[in-house]
């Protein structure tokens, strides 16, 4: 707990791929890592023999190291790892480390606040307005965190043996954790607030360089201190799943987990929603300003809409016959924008501007791929319109750059296109599967951002190195590089990997297929 949130997160998840990777290696999944090994037997105590609880201050002890709980020595003193089974003692330290996370996460607040915030050349750089969308309502987050650290560690202070975390995570996610989702929604004025006062004030430029360079950060920045919310309640419902994944099946535990999780799950939605909202309405205006119709216009803003892919393709001129010729002068190109419910043809013409030829909604759009057809005609692929600006059936023959950028292109043009490979709601036994070994960040709104330890049914691969995942813990689907990643070759690894995802969405197995077909779209 002497670690920064930041370290603490970066630790739990680096040893989370190792532990993974020593399962995937072994022919016995149920084989425990070091991590997770039974410890050995401590001098048996009498179990009649009253105890006083153990003082485990996680939040005044801020010096202490990262423990497991099993290495606390009133754990070992105790006598209880001789008791306990090697599951319940499993499950005690996935409980013990969200209350752990939970403190580092607090000290990394309050770092925030008292070294950055309450800077007094800090407040004389920033106005009041600049301040406020920096800091949004971090005070409220930090707030509520020491309230819910402090009932965690009464809770485990109660006993040698926790007896619950997830009623506690419920409680506090219905009732105060909605100031994550005002934080998290500030998101995209916040980063452009940071940008726009490096730029133009070099005295502010100056103080963060100063401040980051102090021993108490660390080596950190002060943008990754400013993120710590949105990667937190994330990753607390990731901890929640990790308990429910070692609850007992059927019991007071797994229902309170089960109901946290949920609500966990709408706060992380409510979060995401927000940020979108933000960056897809200027989005928008910023598309409406450059497109020109040529055919009956169509009014792109709307509430509903947002983009999910756009680019330049090669458009074959003439009849399909002609598609043997070779040479280049076939194509002239096109550029498209894909919308979640419209599609919009274009050509670029001076001023970056898009003169708008022909459109489609989404959903009468289906795509065929050309296959041995030679170099010059290599990811060529079909784009039919069902009924385009002039109500009827139109077809283009399109040339992307690569292989990847035309799978990506039919995969968005007709989500439900069969992929490579299965899905996770298909739910058949077996299906590849990779761990996210190294962070990633979408570049495109068809791509998946990627946190470490993230575990991904592959549905679609390319030879130029792309991948096409969906993630088990939320079902959200994208393309990422495949340098991301190592593939689970372990086929019982992979199957306890989905039946533990089963697991974590039986309580609501049609708001599953519902938000599986919402990613699909």
């Amino acid at each position: 707990l002497g670690l920064l949130y930041q370290e603490y997160r970066d630790k739990s998840t680096r040893q989370e791929i190792e532990t993974r990777r020593l399962q995937d290696s072994q022919t016995d999944p149920e084989e425990s890592s070091p991590s997770e090994e039974t410890p050995s037997e401590a001098e048996p105590t009498s179990t009649t023999e009253s105890k006083a609880p153990p003082q485990i201050s996680l939040l005044r002890n801020s010096n202490s190291r990262f423990n497991l709980w099993q290495d606390l020595p009133e754990i070992r003193s105790s006598g209880v790892l001789s008791i306990l089974q090697p599951d319940e003692i499993k499950l005690q330290e996935a409980m013990f480390e969200l209350v752990t996370s939970e403190a580092s996460y607090y000290k990394s607040l309050n770092l925030l606040v008292s070294h950055f915030m309450e800077n007094e050349r800090l407040k004389k750089i920033l106005h009041q307005s600049e301040a406020h969308i920096l800091f949004s309502n971090v005070l409220d987050v930090m707030a509520v965190s020491e309230r819910f650290l402090l009932d965690l560690e009464h809770r485990v202070e109660e006993n040698i043996v926790i007896s619950d975390v997830c009623d506690i995570v419920y409680q506090h996610t219905v009732n105060h954790f909605s100031v994550y989702i005002t934080y998290v929604s500030n998101q995209t004025y916040q980063e452009r607030a940071y940008k726009q006062l490096l730029q133009d004030k070099p005295a502010f430029r100056e103080l963060i360089s100063q401040l980051e360079l102090d021993p108490k950060c660390k080596g950190l920045s002060f943008s990754s201190f400013l993120i710590l919310p949105f990667q937190r309640i994330t990753r607390l419902k990731l901890l929640v799943q990790n308990i429910l994944k070692k609850v007992e099946e059927k019991s007071d535990r797994e229902t309170t987990a089960l109901d946290a999780h949920k609500e966990l799950e709408t706060v992380v939605k409510a979060c995401n929603e927000g940020v979108r909202k933000m960056s897809r309405t200027e989005q928008m205006i910023s598309i409406q300003k450059k497109l020109e119709f040529k055919i009956k216009s169509v009014p792109i803003i709307s509430h509903s809409r947002w983009l999910l892919k756009q680019g330049e393709l090669q458009q074959m001129n003439g009849p399909k016959t002609s598609r043997t010729l070779r040479t280049k002068k076939l194509f002239r190109e096109i550029y498209l924008f894909l919308f979640n419910d419209l599609l919009v043809i274009c050509r670029q013409i001076p001023g970056d501007k898009y003169q708008v030829f022909d459109s489609a909604p989404r959903g009468l759009l289906r795509v065929e791929e050309l296959e041995d057809q030679g170099q010059s005609l290599a990811n060529v692929f079909i784009l039919r319109l069902l009924e385009n600006a002039d109500d009827r059936e139109a077809s283009y023959m399109l040339k992307a750059s690569s292989q990847s950028e035309m799978k990506r292109w039919m995969i968005s043009l007709a989500p439900n296109r069969r992929t490579k490979f299965v899905s996770f709601t298909s739910r058949l036994v077996d299906c590849p599967q990779i761990q996210c070994v190294h962070p990633y960040v979408a570049q495109q709104p068809d791509e998946l951002s990627l946190e470490l330890a993230d575990v991904l049914n592959i549905l679609d691969k390319t030879d130029d190195g792309w991948i096409f995942g969906e993630r088990l813990h939320d079902q959200e689907r994208g393309w990422f590089p495949s340098s991301m990643g190592e593939e689970i070759l372990n086929p019982k690894i992979r199957a306890q990997n989905l039946k533990e995802c089963f697991r974590v969405h039986k309580s609501d197995d049609s708001q599953r297929r519902k938000l599986g077909s919402r990613n699909r779209q």
